[in-house]
């Protein structure tokens, strides 16, 4: 349980990254709302959540559409009076090699890992600003730095986030922190998007040795945790058995 309790709005929530992470900050004491486009996975959660003496709420939400964003981050200020963190955690990884031309792929990857972190950013960043603090936590991947076959298009995506991230974190004035945290080989459902067969074999083998989901959340736990005066710029985490 944390001293300080926080108002933590999570995309992606209904799966993987995002489900542990939900767990592990409402085990902490934040507050939260749940977004993604599965409300079943989101209710049961959420129920999960309250159950267990959590603060929770959720709502249907697609970060491909910018006012559907803005919505989702005006319902947690309407339902908890402000909005401390945004974790920018939905992502797709359809992997493909380039000469497949998987261009709808392509593009959904942009919109999904892009454009819905973008989306994320400008519809708190104002409120952030207004209530004179905030913090995004933006979650990129291995793949942020370094680019591998059939992952040309995903990498770039995250390597945008890591930009992202960046430029944010240099144009804030102190009182809005940025946690960039990029995973190595996690526990997920990203792969079963993978249609391309050779890529979705090759992945089968990269994940032979896999980080819990769980151990992420740790990892956005300390960022958020820390005090006002500390930013938690990037942190990476790997499986300790891969050079991945």
């Amino acid at each position: 349980m944390t001293d300080t309790a926080k108002v933590v709005a999570v995309t992606g929530a209904s799966s993987g990254i995002g489900e542990a992470t939900a767990r592990r900050l409402a085990a902490d004491g934040h507050q939260l709302l749940l977004g993604a486009r599965r409300t079943d996975r989101l209710e049961a959660l959420n129920k999960a959540i309250t159950a267990g003496g959590g603060t929770a709420a959720f709502q249907r939400l697609d970060v491909t559409d910018a006012a559907d964003v803005r919505a989702f981050v005006s319902a947690t200020r309407e339902q908890y009076g402000r909005v401390d963190v945004v974790v920018n955690n939905a992502g797709v990884m359809p992997l493909s090699p380039l000469e497949a031309l998987k261009v709808d792929e392509w593009d959904r990857m942009i919109d999904v890992n892009v454009r819905g972190v973008l989306h994320g950013i400008a519809a708190a960043l104002p409120v952030m600003r207004a209530q004179g603090c905030g913090h995004f936590v933006n979650v990129a991947s291995v793949g942020a730095y370094e680019v591998s076959p059939t992952a040309a298009v995903y990498c770039s995506t995250k390597f945008a986030v890591r930009a992202i991230s960046e430029g944010l974190r240099q144009e804030s004035t102190g009182n809005i922190r940025v946690t960039l945290v990029s995973p190595g080989v996690t526990e997920s459902e990203l792969a079963d998007s993978i249609s391309d067969p050779a890529a979705r074999e090759a992945m089968r083998t990269y994940r032979a040795v896999a980080l819990p989901a769980s151990a992420i959340a740790e990892a956005i736990a300390y960022a958020i945790s820390q005090p006002s005066q500390v930013d938690i710029n990037e942190i990476v985490v790997r499986p300790a058995a891969s050079a991945q």
